[in-house]
């Protein structure tokens, strides 16, 4: 678990770059500087930790670009104290980057390998955080409602049971569309009222739903 001074200038030259890209949100970086990204990969990938780029890790799975994980947060504007929901908890570096935001974590994994990893680096970092294994399309009803909701997955539609658990005034930011995805954000102005706003062009894996776990 060594973070060492090595790792603390190949991340800020990270930040930088990030700046560079037209992430303006002070915020969201010093978050993310706070967040140890080579703990989150395999060994093999450490020196690959801070480029800009997606990575694998297990299950067939990604940890996002830092680019995609900064314009996500920066743009559903996360304030302290806030119940954040994540959907798709992968090696836990987003659900990190939300906690040093300040917001109140709730975060789901279908994928058992995954949802274990991140319970144990998590733990070992300190994040606080409520974590599910299941469906995330299905949300935390439990828990609802959320201030803002965050899904790390390419998703052919927008779950309802997702907008149903969002709080009115609230937002949630999701990549939408077969192949290459349209980052949404959709802001819930009453119960009944949404808008919705494309951000621009990523690829994600996919948000696969109704899965026997």
């Amino acid at each position: 678990m060594t973070d060492s001074e090595r790792h603390i200038g190949k991340r800020k030259l990270l930040i930088e770059s990030l700046r560079e890209k037209g992430i303006q949100c002070e915020r969201t970086l010093r978050a993310m500087m706070q967040v140890p990204r080579h703990l989150f990969l395999d060994s093999s990938l450490e020196d690959l930790a801070y480029s800009d780029q997606a990575l694998p890790i297990a299950a067939g799975q990604t940890i996002s670009q830092p680019y995609t994980v900064a314009f996500q947060t920066m743009h559903l504007e996360i304030q302290p104290g806030e119940k954040v929901l994540e959907i798709g908890t992968g090696s836990g570096y987003q659900a990190s980057v939300l906690f040093h935001m300040g917001a109140k974590v709730f975060t789901i994994e279908r994928q058992w390998e995954l949802f274990r990893f991140s319970k144990l680096i998590l733990t070992k970092l300190g994040i606080r955080y409520t974590g599910k294994f299941g469906d995330g399309t299905e949300g935390m009803p439990t828990y609802a409602p959320f201030d803002k909701i965050i899904v790390t997955a390419g998703a052919s539609r927008v779950p309802p049971k997702l907008l149903q658990q969002l709080k009115p005034g609230g937002k949630l930011i999701i990549p939408v569309g077969e192949g290459i995805q349209k980052m949404t954000l959709i802001s819930k102005k009453s119960e009944k009222i949404f808008t919705a706003k494309v951000l621009g062009d990523f690829k994600f894996v996919p948000l696969l739903e109704n899965k026997s776990v």
